[in-house]
């Protein structure tokens, strides 16, 4: 055993290095696996490789192998963040490429031609195997304008056929087990998808043509995610209509019926296209991902009462749920372990990892795991973080001092922090700083309610969030008051700006490519958030320029 050194908070020697650090790890999403013959496929973004979204499959060895080659980058730019870029069926793939947006399909023998011609923008690729065709969420441009929405098919022609239109956004598109029906999730401005979208149907045709359409559920004040359904054809969907939390519900011909009751969500905000929290097996068996309290878990869900059988895994944030013949596949990590593709048995037995998104190559005694914290914030609101406390069991401090505080922002704001091994994170624990990541009001993960209470208060009670978290952590002398340092990016990178010009318990701050004028956000924003800042502070062009830092800069005093 090695000796303890001791050394002041903040000097502490650590092995996890500012080069490790800027090799960013590989970044895992879009988990898919192949009807036709049950092989697992995922979406690699490396930066090591400029960025490039790599299909990656697993062979028949169980070994990762690239189904993409380079230049050829899966991404879509539908709402611009994407997702749901790429389907498989029977060994062939189809997939958005980044550079053109137009589909392109790459054969069992890794030949890849052109289906759309540029020009429309496709996500949440869903294949129709009795047809022979692509269902897709489209963007169509229209000069002067913000680009048109629809749900179109695609057949193997690459001609392009609007299925429905008319609203400002859909997501979703989902077929039911014999092809008969489609559903899908739409939406309008102002709303945004965690605010209010509404779930529709059409009935196909014998020769495939839509029928028409009818609405199963939804409103401007109900949010909905994920329609799914069952192999026994039961339609599913998260909804948060009964007390404001996202629940599990059966869709059936008088309404909405709830599966959950629990004060936890089992959905997420809907940023990103092809995301899944739960899934059924062969048997039409439920398993669901949710959070409370900022971490994650796997159950299984008995439907005649709703009780949940929590399985145990050593995973504290979890993603994109399926279920693979008698396996359930996900996305898993924690504080100490970076995304890793992996399934076990739907009893819960033989966890297997299958593919990892970084090689950790720190012990695991060096790393830091975080503890929820609720505190009280501004007008005894409550707010929630995840405090990570200074570890390095080759380091002590003297016991007169405290560490230094770093509070990080997350993006969004409507998002949550993450407990995946971050080793932004960890490069300053091991040096002996605590971190605070903030889950300010606002946040996803703690129920409607307080994922409004952002509204009209953005650059206020984020920022009170901030203020208050440090001095809860100062009450109870777990850090230097004179030491509080923030950071975050993008609208973190905002709360952060705003902090430095409308506060003064911080020493320093980070911004990266936040959010200085806000004026300048509102005439220069995509169509998928230009009504997203009207929601947060509104449109008034004086309470914008109040809450822009950029005309504050001169208050900055650290």
């Amino acid at each position: 055993m090695g000796v303890t050194r001791q050394a002041d908070y903040g000097f502490w020697e650590s092995a996890i290095s500012a080069s490790a650090v800027a090799r960013a790890a590989l970044k895992f999403s879009d988990v898919k696996s192949d009807p036709a013959n049950a092989r697992l496929y995922w979406l690699e973004s490396r930066p090591a490789e400029a960025g490039q979204n790599v299909i990656v499959r697993l062979n028949d060895h169980g070994e990762p192998e690239d189904v993409l080659p380079p230049p050829w980058s899966a991404r879509s730019a539908v709402h611009e963040y994407g997702g749901g870029a790429f389907t498989v069926y029977a060994g062939e793939a189809w997939f958005v490429n980044a550079q053109d947006q137009a589909i392109y399909r790459c054969n069992a023998e890794g030949e890849i031609a052109a289906l759309t011609a540029p020009g429309q923008r496709f996500a949440d690729l869903q294949y129709d195997p009795r047809r022979a065709r692509l269902i897709a969420v489209c963007e169509t441009p229209v000069s002067g304008q913000q680009a048109r929405a629809s749900l179109v098919s695609i057949d193997s022609h690459g001609s392009v056929c609007e299925l429905a239109t008319g609203r400002d956004f859909y997501a979703s598109p989902r077929l039911s087990p014999d092809g008969k029906q489609l559903v899908w999730l739409c939406w309008n401005h102002p709303n945004m998808p965690w605010d209010g979208c509404e779930l529709w149907a059409l009935e196909f045709a014998a020769d495939g043509t839509a029928g028409a359409t009818h609405k199963l559920a939804g409103s401007e004040s109900e949010s909905l995610f994920q329609p799914h359904f069952a192999p026994s054809a039961e339609l599913h969907i998260v909804s948060d209509r009964h007390d404001g939390w996202w629940n599990l519900h059966r869709v059936t011909p008088t309404g909405l019926h709830a599966v959950t009751h629990e004060q936890a969500e089992f959905g997420v905000p809907q940023w990103v296209f092809g995301q899944s929290t739960y899934a059924f097996d062969k048997h039409a068996q439920l398993y669901t991902l949710f959070t409370q309290e900022g971490l994650w878990q796997l159950a299984r869900v008995d439907q005649s009462n709703g009780k949940l059988t929590v399985y145990d895994l050593p995973f504290t944030h979890l993603e994109q749920l399926h279920c693979v013949k008698n396996r359930l596949v996900f996305l898993g990590g924690s504080a100490t372990q970076a995304m890793t593709l992996c399934s076990i048995a739907t009893d819960g037995s033989d966890l297997q990892q299958h593919c990892c998104a970084s090689e950790n190559a720190w012990p695991e005694a060096q790393l830091s795991t975080p503890d929820p914290v609720t505190y009280l914030s501004a007008d005894n609101d409550k707010a929630h973080a995840l405090f990570y406390p200074p570890v390095n069991p080759a380091f002590c401090a003297p016991s007169t001092q405290r560490p230094p505080l770093i509070i990080k922002c997350h993006g969004g704001p409507t998002g949550a922090t993450t407990t995946t091994l971050d080793p932004r994170i960890q490069f300053w624990t091991s040096r002996g700083f605590a971190v605070l990541d903030v889950n300010y009001r606002g946040s996803t993960g703690y129920g409607r309610a307080y994922r409004h209470k952002l509204t009209g208060n953005w650059g206020v009670a984020d920022v009170q969030d901030c203020e208050y978290g440090a001095k809860h952590l100062v009450e109870h002398g777990l850090v230097d008051a004179d030491k509080i340092f923030i950071t975050g990016s993008s609208a973190g990178g905002y709360t952060v700006l705003c902090v430095l010009c409308f506060t003064n318990f911080v020493a320093a701050g980070t911004s990266y490519y936040g959010i200085a004028d806000l004026e300048r956000l509102l005439a220069s924003t995509h169509k998928f958030e230009s009504r997203y800042l009207g929601r947060l502070i509104g449109d008034d062009p004086a309470l914008l320029r109040q809450r822009s830092p950029l005309h504050h800069a001169d208050n900055v005093n650290c």
